[in-house]
This record gives structure tokens, C-alpha cells and sequence, in this order.
């Protein structure tokens, strides 16, 4: 395949690669348009089951399973390598677990405004950045669901953008996770509702 990186997105190793299930894919168009097909079908299983229980391994992995399981052989395994992006790939188990504790945590207690308690779970979940790629997509879909299910909230607009493209809000969401990277949470929080 003649995978182009966009600015933003995780690399795939050879052995990842390898991992594609469709095998007449050759250019990343082809590869975008269908991993989106895959996630239609997963926001439709999402809207049937209204999930709440989300806050544990099972189900982070089980959502990324049914986002790409059509598309790569990996679909809802931890990654195990590691990427220019995310931890180290031995902590994923445990610093998943701590964050799912934490967000629980953080709702039982109300410890923060909803927004930004979905907000600060979207951002742990990308710095983890636990599987081989589709993070971004996700963590922004899981962070959904909870705002959703969860919180009985509207969704995240996410600046109205299709972020995987190379283009101005995409650089606005990478400047914002940096900002969230080095403390300072408002820069996401702004743009997840502009």
C-alpha cells in the first residue's frame, strides 16, 4: 500500500501494515474511505446499544474493534510496539485503567463541569494513544459516547471538521492537544464546541 502520512497521524510498522484485511487497497483515499464505512457501522451499533458501561478495557477496546475490525486484523488489540506517539506499550493496561478510575472518579465527584471531565478523558486517551492507529477517531467517539450515554449531554462538535484531513482545524485540534499536553486544558475545551 502507498500509505501518505498526514501531519498528525501514527506511522504504521511493516508489521502493522501487514495487518490490512483488505489487500487491494493500494493508495490512503482508498484506506480512508473504507475505515469510514467501518465506523458508519460502528455509530450505528453505538445507537442501538446507548452504551453507559464504558469506562473499562473491554468496551475501549471492543468500540475500536467495531470502528475498524472490517479493515485491519489488529482492530481492538493494544499496540505492542512502540510509536513516534503515545506511552510506552507495556503501561496501555494499566494507565488505561487508571484513567477509566479516574474519569469514574471524576463524575461520582463531580470534580469537574461535564465538558471538562469528557475533555480531560479525551486527552489522557490520545496521549496513551493504545492501538496501532485510529486514536484520534476513537478517542473522539468514545468521548461522544460518554458525553451522550453518560452525561445525557449534546455531543462535541469538534470544530465541525473531518480532522483526519490536513487542514486548519487540524492543526487548531494538534495545537490544542499540545496546550492540553503542557497544562493548559482551555485551548481544547474552546475548540470541542466551536
Amino acid at each position: 500500500m502507498n500509505k501518505t502520512t498526514i501531519s498528525g497521524t501514527t506511522p504504521l510498522s511493516p508489521d502493522e501494515t501487514a495487518g490490512l484485511k483488505l489487500t487491494h487497497i493500494s493508495t490512503q483515499a482508498e484506506l480512508n474511505r473504507f475505515e469510514q464505512d467501518n465506523i458508519a457501522s460502528a455509530l450505528d451499533w453505538v445507537q442501538k446499544r446507548k452504551p453507559k458501561d464504558i469506562l473499562n478495557e473491554l468496551f475501549i477496546k471492543l468500540l475500536h474493534k467495531k470502528m475498524f475490525a472490517l479493515v485491519w486484523k489488529w482492530a481492538g488489540s493494544f499496540r505492542k510496539g512502540d510509536q513516534n506517539l503515545g506511552i510506552s506499550w507495556s503501561g496501555i493496561p494499566v494507565e488505561i485503567r487508571k484513567l477509566c478510575d479516574d474519569t469514574s472518579y471524576q463524575i461520582e465527584h463531580k470534580s469537574y463541569e461535564t465538558d471538562e471531565i469528557a475533555v480531560r478523558f479525551h486527552h489522557r486517551l490520545v496521549q496513551i494513544h493504545p492501538f496501532p492507529n485510529g486514536n484520534g477517531r476513537h478517542s473522539r467517539l468514545l468521548t461522544d459516547i460518554m458525553l451522550e450515554y453518560v452525561f445525557q449531554r449534546p455531543i462535541f462538535t469538534w470544530c465541525g471538521a473531518e480532522l483526519r484531513k490536513a487542514d486548519n482545524p487540524r492543526k487548531q485540534y494538534i495545537a490544542a492537544l499540545k496546550a492540553a499536553d503542557s497544562g493548559d486544558i482551555g485551548p481544547l475545551l474552546l475548540f470541542v464546541r466551536s
